[in-house]
């Protein structure tokens, strides 16, 4: 029997996580010997992360809730460490399958390393480059000590390669992410409230910023939200804001009738929105491979990005973090200019199935 345990640490793990599970209960139907524990590591508290989420994502609650979350980043990691080594010495797993990028993925791949217990990496292999992201680092050293890489995109594999991974060991499979999404496509629906009623499909903007380069200098916020305002050419900007972002914003000032800011949006609340509207602006990962899924114009405020997929053959422009840089972009989408979705290899909504097709292959 391969009994598999897969990690989440934040709500965003569960859609990689959710099509995983989907594909091990259709091999377990079809008679493969396998089955798997669903651990929360709780390094992200999230009040949205009711029922009523898993039900939409169509997974069990998970078995496990490890408690984990609070502190800096070394009392988070020392955490969860010591929950999940308990928690697969009472639940001895085959494989340990962990994904992205969180504090989660690092510190549950060093307790089963040091239990012997292999470790699977979905999203293996990206890089930004950027070591003063501390996601950076937990790339690095979770693929350091990885046994089977799970692997996005060629960019990835190449950046395995360099690093001296066996080509055995790299499983090029798709995207997890985007079997979600095209899974809940045909579910999406618009948020309720007054501010979205009035919205029209074309005719309007989505935007998230979290980055701290972004968010935590307030001077350069300010510069940053007029730019955009500048360039958007009064078109609503739907803003689901993170509190702390919004305490910023309230204390430089920011207030623009086309400026909507919201609480955090659900899961097919937000991707509806994205998928309708004129474009994206942002300085998330995840958000890039959506967008660029659904052939929306996007634009990354970052200086870097371990997406790079998303720009040669996605919809996807990377920026940077300068507001002086951002008009050229914004009129070129205004204008109807902007590049098409080229279509990324094997982002194609069967990745679970892939992986799940190489575990047994590895493990039976």
């Amino acid at each position: 029997m391969i009994n598999i345990t897969l990690v989440a640490g934040a709500r965003p793990n569960f859609m990689k996580i959710a099509p995983i599970v989907h594909a091990i209960q259709k091999a377990k139907k079809e008679g493969k010997p396998l089955d798997f524990r669903l651990v929360h590591t709780g390094q992200h508290y999230d009040k949205k992360m009711s029922g009523d989420f898993f039900e939409q994502l169509n997974i069990p609650e998970p078995h496990a809730n490890l408690g984990g979350g609070g502190g800096t980043q070394a009392e988070q990691t020392a955490a969860i460490m010591v929950a999940f080594e308990r928690e697969v010495m009472e639940n001895r797993p085959t494989l340990v399958i962990v994904v992205g990028d969180v504090t989660s993925t690092l510190a549950c791949s060093i307790a089963a390393k040091k239990l012997g217990i292999d470790v699977a990496h979905v999203e293996g292999g990206i890089r930004s480059g950027d070591l003063s992201m501390p996601e950076e680092i937990n790339r690095m050293v979770t693929d350091s000590i990885t046994d089977h890489f799970f692997t996005t995109s060629e960019i990835a594999n190449s950046n395995l390669r360099k690093a001296g991974v066996p080509e055995a060991r790299i499983h090029f499979v798709g995207n997890t992410m985007i079997d979600t999404l095209m899974a809940q496509l045909p579910k999406f629906k618009k948020p309720e409230g007054e501010i979205f009623e009035a919205l029209t499909p074309g005719n309007y903007f989505v935007m998230t910023m979290h980055r701290p380069a972004n968010v935590d200098q307030e001077h350069s916020l300010k510069a940053m939200i007029d730019a955009i305002l500048e360039g958007t050419g009064g078109l609503p900007i739907i803003f689901p804001v993170h509190p702390r972002t919004a305490k910023n914003l309230q204390n430089i000032g920011i207030t623009a009738e086309n400026l909507l800011m919201t609480d955090p949006l659900g899961y097919l609340e937000f991707n509806y929105l994205v998928k309708n509207s004129k474009g994206v602006i942002t300085d998330s990962g995840g958000v890039t491979e959506e967008a660029s899924v659904m052939n929306v114009p996007c634009v990354t405020l970052r200086d870097n990005t371990e997406r790079a997929e998303t720009i040669h053959l996605g919809t996807n422009e990377l920026v940077g973090t300068d507001p002086g840089k951002l008009k050229p972009y914004l009129d070129k989408i205004m204008k109807g200019e902007w590049k098409q979705y080229q279509g990324i290899p094997l982002w194609d909504g069967k990745t679970s199935e892939r992986i799940v097709s190489k575990i047994v292959e590895a493990y039976l």
